[in-house]
Protein backbone atom coordinates (compact mmCIF):
# COMPACT_ATOMS: atom_id res chain seq x y z
CA UNK A 1 0.00 0.00 0.00
CA UNK A 2 1.80 3.60 -1.32
CA UNK A 3 1.04 6.31 1.41
CA UNK A 4 1.46 9.80 0.80
CA UNK A 5 2.84 12.24 3.11
CA UNK A 6 3.15 15.68 2.03
CA UNK A 7 2.99 19.14 4.01
CA UNK A 8 1.44 22.58 2.50
CA UNK A 9 1.62 25.88 2.36
CA UNK A 10 0.14 28.63 1.31
CA UNK A 11 3.10 31.13 -0.70
CA UNK A 12 3.68 34.18 0.11
CA UNK A 13 6.66 35.38 -2.01
CA UNK A 14 8.61 34.78 -5.42
CA UNK A 15 10.00 31.74 -6.16
CA UNK A 16 10.28 32.07 -9.46
CA UNK A 17 14.15 32.49 -10.11
CA UNK A 18 14.04 28.73 -8.20
CA UNK A 19 11.95 27.45 -11.05
CA UNK A 20 13.85 24.29 -12.94
CA UNK A 21 10.21 23.19 -14.49
CA UNK A 22 6.68 24.15 -15.18
CA UNK A 23 3.80 21.62 -16.70
CA UNK A 24 0.03 22.58 -16.74
CA UNK A 25 -2.17 20.54 -15.05
CA UNK A 26 -5.74 20.35 -15.61
CA UNK A 27 -7.84 17.42 -13.35
CA UNK A 28 -11.56 16.60 -11.86
CA UNK A 29 -12.77 14.34 -10.12
CA UNK A 30 -14.78 11.20 -10.76
CA UNK A 31 -15.35 10.96 -6.88
CA UNK A 32 -14.77 13.19 -4.29
CA UNK A 33 -16.52 12.34 -1.11
CA UNK A 34 -14.80 12.61 2.46
CA UNK A 35 -12.46 9.54 3.13
CA UNK A 36 -12.14 8.88 -0.56
CA UNK A 37 -11.18 10.61 -3.99
CA UNK A 38 -10.98 9.07 -7.70
CA UNK A 39 -9.03 12.02 -9.71
CA UNK A 40 -8.62 12.21 -13.42
CA UNK A 41 -5.26 14.06 -14.42
CA UNK A 42 -4.09 15.71 -17.68
CA UNK A 43 -0.43 16.76 -17.20
CA UNK A 44 1.60 18.01 -19.91
CA UNK A 45 1.19 14.65 -22.41
CA UNK A 46 -0.02 12.25 -20.30
CA UNK A 47 -3.28 11.07 -18.49
CA UNK A 48 -3.07 9.80 -14.94
CA UNK A 49 -6.20 8.18 -12.59
CA UNK A 50 -5.44 8.15 -9.07
CA UNK A 51 -7.31 7.28 -6.20
CA UNK A 52 -6.47 8.49 -2.56
CA UNK A 53 -8.07 7.32 0.77
CA UNK A 54 -9.08 9.43 4.19
CA UNK A 55 -6.16 11.38 5.66
CA UNK A 56 -5.12 10.92 9.07
CA UNK A 57 -5.88 13.04 11.83
CA UNK A 58 -3.32 15.63 11.14
CA UNK A 59 -3.93 15.83 7.87
CA UNK A 60 -0.25 14.62 6.74
CA UNK A 61 -0.60 10.99 5.34
CA UNK A 62 -3.09 9.07 3.24
CA UNK A 63 -3.50 6.30 0.87
CA UNK A 64 -2.77 6.88 -2.42
CA UNK A 65 -2.93 5.19 -5.62
CA UNK A 66 -2.13 6.23 -9.34
CA UNK A 67 -1.93 5.27 -12.25
CA UNK A 68 -0.80 6.41 -15.78
CA UNK A 69 -3.00 6.08 -18.28
CA UNK A 70 -3.64 6.88 -22.12
CA UNK A 71 -4.01 10.77 -23.04
CA UNK A 72 -6.91 9.78 -24.85
CA UNK A 73 -8.28 7.84 -21.82
CA UNK A 74 -7.76 10.85 -19.56
CA UNK A 75 -9.40 12.90 -21.95
CA UNK A 76 -12.67 10.90 -22.47
CA UNK A 77 -12.57 10.62 -18.50
CA UNK A 78 -12.58 14.08 -17.98
CA UNK A 79 -16.02 14.53 -19.02
CA UNK A 80 -17.84 12.24 -16.68
CA UNK A 81 -16.20 14.19 -13.83
CA UNK A 82 -17.91 16.17 -11.40
CA UNK A 83 -18.38 19.61 -12.01
CA UNK A 84 -15.66 21.72 -11.66
CA UNK A 85 -12.04 21.71 -12.63
CA UNK A 86 -8.77 22.11 -11.38
CA UNK A 87 -6.47 24.29 -13.88
CA UNK A 88 -3.21 25.32 -12.35
CA UNK A 89 0.58 25.58 -13.52
CA UNK A 90 2.98 23.39 -11.29
CA UNK A 91 6.57 24.48 -11.16
CA UNK A 92 8.99 22.28 -9.73
CA UNK A 93 11.54 23.75 -7.15
CA UNK A 94 14.55 22.15 -5.43
CA UNK A 95 15.47 22.79 -2.52
CA UNK A 96 18.17 20.57 -0.38
CA UNK A 97 17.51 16.73 -0.90
CA UNK A 98 13.43 17.79 -1.37
CA UNK A 99 11.52 19.04 -4.64
CA UNK A 100 8.83 21.13 -3.94
CA UNK A 101 5.89 21.63 -5.95
CA UNK A 102 4.10 25.34 -6.17
CA UNK A 103 1.18 25.14 -7.61
CA UNK A 104 -0.29 28.68 -9.39
CA UNK A 105 -4.39 28.13 -9.91
CA UNK A 106 -6.47 29.81 -12.60
CA UNK A 107 -9.73 29.99 -13.70
CA UNK A 108 -12.19 29.51 -10.07
CA UNK A 109 -8.89 29.34 -7.93
CA UNK A 110 -7.17 32.25 -9.63
CA UNK A 111 -4.99 34.08 -7.10
CA UNK A 112 -4.10 31.15 -4.91
CA UNK A 113 -0.33 29.93 -5.20
CA UNK A 114 0.13 26.33 -2.69
CA UNK A 115 3.42 24.68 -2.26
CA UNK A 116 3.68 21.46 -1.06
CA UNK A 117 6.92 19.08 0.01
CA UNK A 118 6.56 15.34 -0.38
CA UNK A 119 7.95 13.43 2.66
CA UNK A 120 9.33 9.83 3.33
CA UNK A 121 8.05 10.34 6.61
CA UNK A 122 5.51 12.62 9.09
CA UNK A 123 9.00 13.71 11.12
CA UNK A 124 11.68 14.11 8.42
CA UNK A 125 13.10 17.40 8.89
CA UNK A 126 13.23 19.39 5.69
CA UNK A 127 14.20 23.47 4.93
CA UNK A 128 11.49 26.05 4.74
CA UNK A 129 12.01 28.34 1.50
CA UNK A 130 11.92 31.95 2.34
CA UNK A 131 8.95 32.30 -0.07
CA UNK A 132 6.49 30.48 2.12
CA UNK A 133 3.33 31.68 3.87
CA UNK A 134 1.05 29.39 6.51
CA UNK A 135 1.07 25.98 6.92
CA UNK A 136 -2.27 24.61 5.79
CA UNK A 137 -1.73 20.45 5.82
CA UNK A 138 -5.19 19.32 6.75
CA UNK A 139 -7.06 22.30 6.25
CA UNK A 140 -9.59 20.81 3.89
CA UNK A 141 -10.60 23.91 1.76
CA UNK A 142 -6.97 23.72 -0.16
CA UNK A 143 -7.84 19.98 -1.25
CA UNK A 144 -8.36 20.36 -4.80
CA UNK A 145 -10.90 18.21 -4.54
CA UNK A 146 -12.85 20.62 -2.34
CA UNK A 147 -11.55 23.76 -4.93
CA UNK A 148 -13.93 22.17 -7.11
CA UNK A 149 -16.62 22.63 -5.14
CA UNK A 150 -15.89 26.01 -3.31
CA UNK A 151 -13.16 27.31 -4.98
CA UNK A 152 -10.71 30.24 -3.90
CA UNK A 153 -12.76 32.63 -5.62
CA UNK A 154 -15.69 32.24 -3.61
CA UNK A 155 -14.27 33.11 -0.44
CA UNK A 156 -14.00 35.79 2.12
CA UNK A 157 -10.79 36.82 1.35
CA UNK A 158 -9.54 36.17 5.03
CA UNK A 159 -5.83 34.38 4.42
Amino acid sequence: MATEIERKFLVKGDFSQQVISSQRIVQGYICSQPGRTVRVRIRGEKGFLTIKGASDEKGLSRYEFEQEIPLSDAEELLKLCEPGAIDKVRHLIPIEQHIWEVDVFHGANEGLVLAEIELSSEDEPFKLPEWLGVEVSGDRRYYNSMLTKNPYSHWKQTT
